[in-house]
């Protein structure tokens, strides 16, 4: 793994993906800007709702498979939007690619190919891949303590290209939050969970998930008016 790697400006899309990557960031920071800004400036402490289908379908719309995929079949279909999750939490595209990579490893080495003895496998590699996550930026916070400050990378030409400052605001602020802050907005705004979901992948309460993210909110609406 490269799990001492800084940070990096890149972009936080994988450079790999499909040409619909940039709508799908721009309707992520879109979305997040708008929910921030209006919570701070009604100068409410309200949470989010969270959007439950009701139909029988998954957190982002997707009807439910009647029997779990094979490891093939998921790593396939779902690689790309765990790679995408995991850059949003620890900033850096190779780390968050060893991070989804050694998930899927961990999920293969203790269930194989078939993963018929879990619930739900997608949620199982959300968790594998946020708590991964976590172990990088403390492993990071340890490095930082012992070493200078590495020189950073300039930003990827494709940024201005593909990305508003708008939407490059959005992206900055949100990793001015705590980590907690962070895993929760970008579960819910990037991944759609629901706040029962949120709280089962990062192992909180829902109450917990609510107050966090009301203040995560607050707290990024502030930056981002503080930006204007």
């Amino acid at each position: 793994m490269t799990t001492a790697t800084p940070p990096a400006a890149a972009l936080p899309w994988d450079r790999a993906g499909t040409a619909e990557s940039a709508p799908a960031w721009r309707r992520f920071t879109h979305a997040l800007r708008a929910r921030a800004l209006t919570r701070v400036r009604a100068g409410t402490t309200a949470a989010p709702q969270p959007r439950d289908s009701g139909d029988g379908t998954g957190a982002q719309g997707v009807p439910l498979p009647e029997r779990p995929p094979g490891i093939e079949e998921l790593y396939h279909h779902r690689r790309l939007s765990l790679v995408r999750l995991a850059v949003l939490l620890v900033d850096d595209l190779p780390t968050a690619e060893d991070v989804v990579q050694d998930a899927f490893t961990a999920l293969f080495r203790r269930h194989g190919h078939r993963l018929g003895s879990l619930d739900d496998p997608e949620a199982y590699l959300r968790t594998s891949v946020v708590n991964a996550a976590r172990s990088v930026l403390r492993r990071r916070r340890t490095v930082r303590a012992h070493a200078p400050e590495p020189e950073q990378h300039a930003p990827a030409p494709e940024e201005d290209v593909l990305l508003h400052e708008d939407h490059r605001e959005v992206l900055a602020a949100l990793r001015t939050l705590t980590p907690r802050q962070r895993e929760v907005l970008v579960l819910r705004y990037w991944s759609h969970l629901s706040e029962a979901e949120i709280a089962a992948t990062l192992g909180l309460s829902r109450g917990t998930v609510k107050s966090t993210a009301s203040r995560a909110l607050v707290a990024l609406g502030r930056r981002l008016e503080g930006l204007r």
